[in-house]
């Protein structure tokens, strides 16, 4: 059995590489998201959760040696190897060649970038929210390879076949997820 991390453990170690709000922000996105899915696959919301928060720990600092530098990190604080593969393989294809296996690391792999693609979309809204956000809003937005160009929208949907999931179900999670969260990640807007 792995060495489960505590949410304090984690959201310490994340805030003392990781100063930037937006950064920090999109972290808590990413483990709001994760905890949904952790328990839509009846698993462990805590491991699932700190996977997310920590899954750029290095990428503030460390840019050019983006999921490089954050295992070297996460060995020196003795962080069990889940939480160690489950930030490599975010990274599969593009900095690293760790294949997410487990259903957590794809769901993480698969997630990371809709996150941003959908914070991108609730700021474009009247409500500048994610909770009165659907499904074919982003999926438009999704469509416009202009907006929020940064978004690769390939990993998504290479997540998405991995997971054996349709893009809508996986935008339509995600932003439950994101709702759960909507005022700590900013996304409550004026609702």
């Amino acid at each position: 059995m792995e060495k489960k991390l505590s949410r304090e453990d984690a959201w310490k170690l994340l805030t003392d590489y990781t100063k930037t709000p937006a950064l920090q922000t999109h972290a808590l996105a990413v483990e709001a998201v994760m905890r949904h899915f952790a328990r839509l696959n009846g698993e462990d919301e805590e491991i699932w959760g700190a996977a997310g928060l920590l899954h750029d720990l290095d990428y503030e600092q460390f840019p050019e040696e983006h999921c490089i530098k954050a295992v070297e990190i996460m060995r020196e604080h003795e962080i069990d190897e889940v939480y160690i593969r489950a930030m490599s393989c975010h990274g599969y294809g593009i900095c690293t060649d760790t294949k997410p296996e487990s259903q957590m690391e794809k769901v993480l792999f698969t997630i990371d970038e809709l996150t941003g693609l959908i914070n991108a979309a609730c700021l474009m809204r009247p409500s500048k929210s994610v909770l009165d956000l659907e499904v074919k809003s982003v999926k438009k937005k999704f469509k416009d390879k202009r907006f929020a160009a940064g978004v690769d929208r390939d990993i998504i949907r290479k997540g998405c076949e991995m997971l054996g999931m349709e893009l809508d179900d996986v935008i339509r999670e995600t932003i439950e997820g994101m709702k759960e969260k909507a005022e700590e990640i900013g996304l409550k807007g004026n609702l």
